[in-house]
């Protein structure tokens, strides 16, 4: 598997971050990166830093939002942010280093919450 910086992807994810207002997130340790090659069937995932390592290293939390190219490109663009919205859904309030699963506490991760936020979004984004 091959991985590199894929900097339009951490363009649009600040500019998600940005829009919906999501003040517990510290963009800038949130890296985005693309793959190739992954036998995933995911199009994006997202990887964290856990707190041990945080400890270990000296440094505060931060994650990977990581996009596996050979199914992630091929979406529209309106397909892309809703997966982007959906990764970034998977980072706590607290931002701590753990990821938040698909069903949590009564909140879900799914179609329906992802196109709520992604309507928001544009909704935004178009004013």
């Amino acid at each position: 598997m091959k991985f590199e910086p894929a900097p339009d992807v951490q363009e649009r994810v600040n500019k998600i971050i940005e829009v919906l207002e999501l003040s517990h997130i510290t963009a800038m340790n949130v890296v985005c990166m693309r793959s190739w090659k992954s036998k995933a069937r995911a199009y994006a995932r997202i990887w964290s830093l856990p707190r041990i390592w945080q400890r270990a290293l000296g440094v505060e939390a931060h994650y990977v939002l990581e996009v596996l190219s050979e199914r992630f490109d091929r979406q529209s663009m309106e397909d892309q942010d809703r997966t982007l919205i959906h990764e970034i859904m998977h980072i706590p309030k607290t931002f701590s280093g753990a990821l938040v699963p698909h069903s949590c506490f009564g909140k879900r991760i799914d179609r329906r919450s992802v196109e709520k936020l992604y309507r928001v979004f544009v909704d935004r984004v178009s004013e």
